[in-house]
């Protein structure tokens, strides 16, 4: 059964060797520093080996710069044989810069997403420099990709919580499709809550194997949020094979599983 992986990035040494990553790399032997850029061969080689059609790799923003930009993502999907396709990544700093960039990446390099990391700004998605962006994404019909959760790197963890920050913006843009990465951990039975409350949001499983799934989460997957929960590994800190290696302990029906892996995502994000 084809995949699409929600949540993953193809690094760049910027990224992978960034001092806020090394609370990871004591545990994830996917995070390890680069002396040189990765051939996108071996991203496109870990998505095969787990039957994954196509992985959305993002662009990461932050307030000191780029660790992957847009055009570098651009480079990626081009090289990638197809199995890519790009999320973009946006300057909070800048919010008009931010909104003409989105724009470029979706209507000039055929993104299907953007993807903004409260904690990398420490700044809730209720923050007002958020705003423009989330207007720009109902405009142009892609969705807002955000992470919510506790952090792994060292960075605040209260900028993930799904109440009240995902619900109030789903609130005041009630057409925008929002895609809330890492499950939401601990708050997972909140994250569940907002996707029950709103139709536009939808959680997906990245940063997690599926061991680690909490119970309320699966529960949710195998019954009523069978459309709401979508595959994302969080390659590479987790490739995607290793995500999904006991994916028949959660005893899903053909079409939930058909769902999960692919079915929502391709919906979400229109492909």
């Amino acid at each position: 059964m084809p995949v699409i992986d929600a949540w993953m990035q193809h690094p760049t040494p910027r990224h992978a060797n960034h001092e806020m990553f090394e609370s990871l790399r004591r545990w994830s032997a996917g995070l390890t520093t680069l002396d040189k850029p990765l051939p996108v061969e071996v991203t496109v080689s870990a998505l095969e080996a787990a039957d994954v059609e196509i992985g959305l790799a993002a662009a990461w923003y932050g307030p000191q710069g780029a660790l992957i930009d847009n055009n570098e993502v651009a480079g990626f999907v081009e090289r990638s044989g197809g199995r890519l396709r790009g999320v973009a990544g946006a300057d909070l700093a800048r919010p008009m810069t931010a909104v003409r960039e989105l724009r470029r990446a979706v209507e000039e390099l055929g993104f299907v997403a953007l993807r903004v990391i409260p904690w990398l700004w420490e700044l809730p998605p209720t923050d007002r420099r958020y705003y423009p962006l989330y207007a720009a994404c109902v405009d142009l019909g892609v969705p807002f990709c955000t992470q919510v959760g506790h952090t792994g790197p060292l960075r605040p963890s209260e900028t993930g919580r799904p109440i009240p920050y995902i619900d109030q913006v789903a609130l005041d843009f009630p057409e925008l499709t929002i895609v809330c990465g890492h499950i939401g951990y601990p708050w997972t039975t909140e994250m569940i809550a907002v996707a029950d409350k709103h139709p536009n949001v939808f959680i997906d499983t990245s940063a997690y194997t599926v061991r680690r799934y909490p119970p309320e989460l699966v529960e949710y997957l195998r019954g009523r949020g069978r459309r709401k929960v979508l595959f994302g590994s969080n390659y590479p800190m987790i490739t995607p094979s290793r995500a999904l290696k006991h994916l028949d302990s959660l005893n899903l029906d053909e079409e939930t599983r058909e769902l999960f892996l692919h079915g929502n995502a391709r919906r979400v994000f229109t492909l």
